[in-house]
């Protein structure tokens, strides 16, 4: 007859395995059972697997990062700055926060380096007193870990039409520049008055200005308090106070429940799509007149098209201004730009067999679509001539278009030498 045996009987090593299995809360609970297994409950080890598990951290630190004498004492210390919230919240929020940073850190460190450290309770609670609005529990999260952006005066003149640092980022046509970044607790106070005041919004109104474009183009994001929603503003803002939602509805839920699992605002699941974009390169930095920015002209396929005539790359793609979209008018109701951009390929320019390391543009043919209608058709000489190498952008054309989807067939670049 084969012997029962307890916990207590097992080897250090099955007793570490299964401690693994059962995770934090019941190995805390288990711990009270004897001495032996509280021991075994404590090896730092163990600890090390549960805070990377759940909070991504190779060394032991608090959630404002300074460090902490072992894993276990920091996964307590998150565990306790964060008792009022769902767990599986807190760990959510964290990836969300730790992709963007990661992908900052390794594109674009300078605009990593604007983030605030995260605001305390009592900066959050400002903010829901002075506004008189209680902030969905997943935005309240994405606060305490980053205190939005912190744009300096230097920052501000990087250029002389503003910061281009911002983390959600932008676009640039004509006269239009537009780089959003996230407002740090303080600011959205202060912005939240302005624009409530300047629009018109009752005083019972539960908007806040959480993201606006640091330039002298306005663009700005309202977060809804009360149902979670995220919109953008349309040219109609003064007058009508029109926006757009960012997020469909459907898949906002439980913005204010504190004792759910699923918890999910417009504003984390906005993040969460930006940081995807930026991870799978779908929108990137780019660099014009020695300023970097993320530009949401998207690079890859499906949302880009690309083409290749004799080393010369040409690549099209669209984005959607909101800013200057008419919900009213279903003539401009949605408007978007594109951007035609083109570059020699590391190879040069092959014609006839030959290989040339510059080029110049002599015509210029393509076809914008929207939907199956042809809203623009170009077929013409250059506008300008200007020599290209590879190493840079030769042109980057940007013109209005007032339709609902943009299709880009790239047709044929005749080129000289």
């Amino acid at each position: 007859m084969e012997r029962e045996v307890g916990l207590d009987g097992l080897e250090d090593l099955a007793l570490h395995i299964i401690l693994s299995k059962l995770g934090p809360a019941d190995t805390v609970r288990v711990s009270c059972v004897s001495k032996r297994l509280r021991l075994s409950a404590s090896e730092d080890s163990l600890w090390t697997q549960f805070c990377f598990q759940d909070l991504h951290l190779s060394t032991p630190q608090d959630h404002q990062g300074n460090p902490a004498p072992s894993f276990k004492v920091a996964y307590q210390l998150w565990r306790e700055a964060f008792a009022m919230y769902p767990w599986p919240l807190v760990k959510r929020v964290k990836r969300c926060w730790d992709k963007l940073k990661k992908w900052l850190s390794n594109n674009f460190p300078e605009a990593k380096a604007t983030l605030r450290r995260g605001a305390s309770e009592s900066d959050i609670q400002q903010l829901q007193t002075f506004l008189k609005v209680n902030l969905p529990l997943p935005s309240r999260l994405l606060y305490r870990f980053h205190d939005g952006q912190e744009l300096t005066d230097k920052e501000h003149s990087a250029t002389l039409l503003g910061s281009s640092l911002g983390i959600i980022g932008g676009y640039s046509f004509s006269h239009h520049l537009v780089n959003v970044y996230l407002l740090p607790i303080s600011q959205v106070i202060v912005e939240t008055i302005r624009v409530i005041h300047h629009v018109g919004f009752s005083s019972r109104s539960k908007y806040i200005v959480v993201a606006a474009s640091s330039t002298y183009s306005e663009k700005f994001f309202f977060l809804n308090c009360t149902n979670g929603q995220l919109c953008v503003c349309t040219r109609n803002l003064p007058t009508d106070r029109e926006m757009i939602q960012c997020v469909p509805n459907a898949l906002i839920r439980s913005v204010h429940d504190l004792h759910g699992d699923c918890q999910q605002d417009a504003m984390l699941l906005w993040l969460e799509e930006h940081g995807h974009r930026l991870e799978n390169g779908i929108i990137k930095v780019r660099e014009e007149r020695n300023v970097r920015s993320i530009s949401l002209f998207p690079e890859v396929p499906p949302l880009c098209s690309t083409a290749v005539t004799n080393g010369v790359q040409v690549r099209a793609s669209a984005v959607f201004v909101p800013e200057f979209a008419d919900l009213q008018d279903e003539a401009e109701k949605y408007m978007f730009a594109y951007s035609i951009r083109m570059s020699l390929l590391p190879e040069g320019c092959i014609i006839n067999g030959m290989t040339f390391s510059s080029c110049q543009l002599n015509w210029r043919h393509w076809i914008i679509r929207a939907n199956e209608d042809i809203a623009t058709y170009v077929n013409g000489e250059a506008v300008m001539g200007k020599v290209m190498t590879y190493q840079f952008l030769l042109f980057q054309f940007f013109i209005w278009i007032l339709c609902r989807n943009l299709v880009f067939n790239c047709k044929e670049w005749k080129l000289i030498h």
